[in-house]
């Protein structure tokens, strides 16, 4: 999993093979450059494993892939068999009729629909029609200075709650000026899903509660202000500035991300903190009765999708069965620092649960152990304009003291009615 990071130059890349039985190659379009590496892999297993075939691969940037197959669907010109999408943008799709392949029945027969954890496999569901199978888990969590926690006596024990982290945050700051935690309006909804709601319920209502909403808003406005949780300079976690910055120079101690984001962006932008950084669960919040809330929730994480204009679909849907189910595919993605799979006979896997070298810890062990608590995600064709809009106009504001909760929200409420009407 590759995603935040922008790029516009596609790249495309054939992966020919010897004896071909198929005239017309299978064209994939992915939304990660570095995912090159894994579908060559792939491609060379399945001839070696199942059949002779050809597969022509075309890479994107992260955004720029929906916008090309948003022009290459209008047009009905160009379009491939298969798509790799993110589902951040997976919504985009979904407001008219989908431009992809039922899936529903194809996983029943392959058991995918029991094999895949629950919880991903809804995230690319909609309107009863299963229309993609989720390659990642994409569990959040919290990763952590372990060096400079024993500095500060900061056992990752004490940090079950929020509130846990404001206090000793307070008090590192009051003492040190040391500040804790590091996040972006990413969080948003991973922060409304821990207390039980979402950015849109199965009516279609947006933000249908909105008292949490403010609740959560304004919990770290106050976290902000205390110097606990602060926005990186340019505004995003994601940002290899960030990494090279707060993260290597101990600015801050913490910071939350998915699975895919210790595999990828930590290895890739900071490689000399290897052993440095831990893992644990993310904070959440307690109930009226005292019993923690999820540890976890889930954010972004790319699925295969069939085109419905393929003249190849039984090809296709061979070729990404395979993907799903073979246990050296779901080892690679995860030992290639991709991502943490979501095919759940793949976590006996030992290459998935021994220590990461990164890390010096297993992090298939605590994914494993946080999966159950992942809670729902409602897909509403409104979900990626509500992520991006919380993430560039008002979370930032509010972290910075320009809006308040309660008038970013107003501000937010009214910026997704003008593009959608009274849905």
């Amino acid at each position: 999993m590759r995603t935040i990071i922008l790029l516009n130059k596609s790249l495309i890349f054939t992966l020919s093979i010897c004896n071909i039985l198929h005239a017309d190659p299978l064209k994939l379009w992915i939304s990660s450059f570095q995912d090159q590496v894994y579908y060559e892999k792939m491609a060379d297993l399945y001839v070696e494993k199942k059949k002779n075939f050809k597969l022509e691969v075309t890479a994107y940037g992260f955004r720029e892939m929906p916008d090309k197959l948003g022009v290459a669907l209008r047009t009905k010109q160009g379009i491939p068999d298969m798509v790799q999408l993110d589902e951040t943008f997976f919504g985009v799709f979904l407001n008219g009729p989908s431009p992809f392949l039922d899936l529903t029945n194809n996983a029943k027969k392959s058991k995918l629909d029991q094999l895949l954890h629950p919880r991903r496999l809804e995230v690319f569901t909609y309107k009863d029609q299963l229309l993609g199978l989720p390659q990642a888990l994409s569990a959040m969590m919290l990763y952590y200075r372990k060096d400079l926690f024993e500095e500060n006596n900061i056992k990752p024990d004490e940090l079950k709650t929020w509130e846990d982290v404001t206090r000793i945050g307070k008090e590192l700051q009051a003492s040190q000026g040391q500040r804790f935690l590091a996040l972006d309006g990413t969080l948003f909804d991973v922060l409304l899903r821990q207390k039980g709601t979402d950015l849109f319920d199965s009516k279609g209502n947006f933000l249908p509660d909105e008292k949490v909403a403010l609740e959560v808003l304004q919990e770290f406005a106050e976290m902000s202000q205390a110097q606990v949780a602060v926005m990186p300079d340019r505004g995003s976690i994601f940002d290899p500035v960030f990494f090279s910055g707060d993260l290597e120079t101990g600015e801050v101690l913490c910071v939350a991300g998915a699975d895919w984001y210790g595999l990828d962006l930590f290895q890739q932008f900071a490689p000399g903190m290897e052993g440095l950084w831990g893992m644990m669960p993310l904070p959440t919040w307690r109930d009226k009765k005292g019993k923690l809330g999820p540890r976890t929730a889930t954010f972004a994480g790319q699925g295969l999708m069939i085109c419905k204009a393929t003249k190849q679909k039984q090809l296709a849907w061979d070729f990404l069965e395979f993907v799903m189910k073979d246990k050296e595919a779901n080892a690679e993605r995860f030992l290639q620092g991709n991502s943490f799979p979501a095919y759940l006979p793949s976590w006996k896997d030992k290459n998935l649960l021994g220590e990461h070298p990164y890390f010096k810890q297993s992090m298939g062990k605590l994914l494993v152990e946080l999966a159950d608590e992942i809670p729902p995600v409602v897909v509403d064709p409104r979900r990626p304009q509500a992520i991006f809009l919380m993430q560039e106009n008002y979370f930032g504001s509010v972290m910075f003291g320009a809006l308040s909760p309660k008038e970013a929200l107003s501000q937010y409420r009214e910026a997704m009615k003008q593009s959608w009407g009274n849905r």
